[in-house]
């Protein structure tokens, strides 16, 4: 595990997630050596990392992938002090909203302890990494100004947005109380080819390019009226990883400014399909509503602008466009 000269060394938990992949293949090419940290299971397949885990030259000499999780405190300890990394990026937890209402217990173990312990881990640590945390739209649930900025009150309604509030203030706080170098990215809805498909936008991107393939006809969604701020996941870690090379440790927005209703995301997806007419495929099902939905939650990245020099480059239209032609060429290369 040595490190070549003169390079940056970084941990990444949830390096096999979609922002995780395209942090690690960012860090790569800028020349550091990436340590990524997983949870054992069963499954052991890592598509999203495999282009990288298969290239000889790049795995077991630039990137390293350890065993451990966020509730093994001291596997992790062993890890983050052998490595003793330049810089540690936190995006590993319990992302799914959903999900979270019916494993709520294990949301906040991770996704809210999970963040204390590395913090409590780092405070030992002299000279102590920098730290980022990937915070999320959802902690402001239903603010009362939009657009959102970093003073913004959290006001949480879901149980995964108070598990990501427990997270992003205790970074601060130990930003404030203990001099660590800790920062927050707070990450707006940020999608992706490489999103889950339990997703809603991965959801309808993966439908509709079955649908015009004719392998299916209809998709299953819930409330059609609910808006978001989305942006593209490759743009997102670059204003991580910018938040981390800045003199000092700060908060940041991290969105595109721009509301947008599921609706209208629908209408790109199924238009670029050449499906005009898309109605007849949706149909509403009430499971997929939840309990509680957070309203205009819309970012102001104004300081991410004027300290990082950091802005969207993929809008709305090539967003969608992108995630449609990849799946309808994933499902291409099935047929083949």
């Amino acid at each position: 595990m040595t490190d070549p000269p003169n390079s940056k060394s970084a941990i990444i938990t949830g390096i096999t997630g979609q922002d995780g992949s395209y942090l690690t293949e960012m860090l790569i090419e800028k020349g550091y050596t990436v340590h990524g940290i997983i949870r054992r299971s069963s499954i052991t397949a890592r598509p999203r990392l495999d282009h990288l885990t298969l290239d000889p030259e790049v795995y077991g000499t630039r990137l390293f992938l350890h065993y451990a999780d966020l509730d093994d405190a001291t596997s992790i300890r062993r890890i983050i002090f052998k490595i003793h990394p330049d810089e540690v990026y936190h995006l590993a937890g319990q992302s799914h909203v959903g999900a979270s209402f019916e494993i709520p217990e294990s949301t906040c173990e991770f996704t809210a302890m999970g963040t204390l312990r590395l913090l409590e881990l780092l405070r030992d640590m002299d000279p102590a990494p920098k730290f980022l945390n990937v915070g999320s739209s959802e902690i402001f649930g239903h603010p009362d100004d939009a657009p959102q900025d970093e003073d913004t009150k959290m006001n949480p309604v879901n149980p995964y947005g108070v598990a990501k509030a427990f997270a992003v203030q205790t970074t601060r706080i130990y930003r404030d109380s203990f001099g660590l170098f800790c920062c927050n990215a707070i990450a707006y809805n940020h999608e992706s080819p490489r999103r889950s498909k339990s997703f809603v936008t991965r959801k309808i991107t993966n439908a509709v390019a079955r649908i015009a393939a004719g392998k299916q006809d209809h998709v299953s969604l819930g409330n059609l009226e609910v808006e978001r701020d989305w942006g593209f996941a490759g743009d997102y870690v670059k204003a991580m990883w910018l938040a981390m090379q800045h003199e000092e440790p700060k908060d940041y927005i991290v969105a595109t400014g721009t509301l947008t209703p599921l609706k209208r995301f629908l209408e790109i997806a199924f238009a670029h399909a050449g499906i005009d007419d898309w109605q007849p495929h949706v149909k509403i099902d009430p499971r997929y509503f939840r309990p509680a939905e957070p309203t205009r939650l819309v970012g102001n990245a104004q300081r991410a602008k004027d300290l990082l020099g950091w802005g969207p480059s993929v809008n709305l239209q090539q967003l969608v466009t992108m995630m449609v032609d990849a799946d309808k060429s994933q499902s291409k290369r099935r047929d083949d």
